[in-house]
């Protein structure tokens, strides 16, 4: 059988570069393979001039001063640009507005010169002053504890809600604001929710996580302080009062003394747990973060007893008569609290 003869392979007949200077050359450059007279790291190349890519390259291994200055830079304008993650919320604003104009006309009890004379009156007024004026001491509680776990490590709140005092753009907005503000109107005394949004994990140290559930406590005594202290410099000792703004104020003193008081105890749902929590692991956070809500119901309903309750009220009582110069603001205390619960 005859042997298959191999296919000849034909070369080009002249393969040179053509000369640039020899105007001949023209057709053979013509017909020339264009990937021959290319750079050998052409296809590495990204369209700049060796000379260009010598020097970026000297600059990535040597020279660093620009990079450097650059991440200065950006350093020295993250301070500005993240101003606004802590300034107040438009919102927190606006209720604080609305509060203020509600006292002004609880102050100077518009709804009785509203209305015929000698006809009885059931004022609605002085009760959104009160409403207003715990939205923002629920706010102020959160901020505090938003603003300790921030400074102690947990950077996940920037920005958020908390941090703006906003109560309404809470993650936890049932727990953060529906519960305090029904806790107030059914019980008639304050108490907020868990502070469940702390990334506890990324505060390090044990101080710095018993700082952070003592700081919404804290915060609520300082509120209530105040509103005392203005109570007590409208109201001189051994005088009384029915002004609808006053009284509105002296319960508010209640509630946030309440719920400082409260929160302080170290059961689950409550502010002080989280304080053994400090010392007792991870677990103990993972626990309330999944049942906080509902032992935070729980005591809610144990102090809502009527025997639970009087005591509660007596005691807390007891304590503004003893701290404050004129004992009468205990009775507008509880003229607010009627207020308050004007269905009742």
């Amino acid at each position: 059988m005859p042997t298959p003869e191999s296919p000849q392979q034909t070369e080009p007949e002249n393969t040179t570069v053509p000369d640039a200077e020899d105007p001949g050359s023209g057709d053979e450059a013509r017909s020339a393979d264009p990937w021959s007279r290319m750079p050998e790291d052409a296809l590495n190349r990204s369209g700049v001039g060796a000379d260009e890519d010598d020097g970026a390259e000297k600059g990535r291994e040597g020279d660093t001063t620009t990079s450097d200055e650059a991440v200065e830079d950006t350093k020295s304008d993250a301070p500005s640009r993240g101003a606004a993650d802590f300034l107040p919320s438009p919102l927190f604003l606006l209720v604080l507005g609305l509060a203020g104009f509600a006292g002004w006309l609880s102050w100077r009890a518009v709804e009785l010169d509203w209305a015929a004379d000698g006809a009885a009156v059931t004022p609605f007024i002085p009760p959104l002053l009160i409403l207003l004026g715990w939205i923002v001491s629920v706010a102020v509680h959160e901020f505090a504890h938003a603003l300790a776990a921030y400074l102690a490590g947990d950077r996940s709140l920037r920005g958020s809600a908390y941090l703006r005092l906003n109560p309404f753009g809470y993650r936890q907005a049932f727990g953060g604001l529906v519960l305090p503000t029904a806790y107030l109107g059914l019980g008639g005394f304050g108490l907020n929710g868990p502070p469940t949004y702390v990334e506890w994990e990324n505060i390090p140290s044990r101080g710095r996580r018993v700082v952070v559930a003592l700081a919404g406590p804290l915060a609520s005594l300082l509120l209530s302080a105040v509103l005392a202290f203005t109570v007590s410099i409208l109201v001189p000792a051994g005088q009384d009062s029915v002004n609808w703004a006053i009284s509105s104020m002296a319960f508010l003193a209640f509630a946030n003394m309440t719920s400082a008081a409260v929160n302080l105890l170290p059961l689950p749902g409550l502010d002080g747990y989280h304080v053994l929590a400090a010392f007792r692991g991870t677990r103990w956070t993972a626990f309330v973060a999944a049942n906080g809500l509902f032992c935070s119901i729980a005591v809610f309903a144990v102090l809502w007893l009527p025997v639970v309750r009087d005591l509660f009220d007596d005691l807390f009582y007891a304590l503004f008569e003893l701290l404050l110069p004129n004992p009468a603001i205990t009775g507008m205390m509880f003229h607010g609290e009627l207020l308050l619960q004007f269905w009742g």
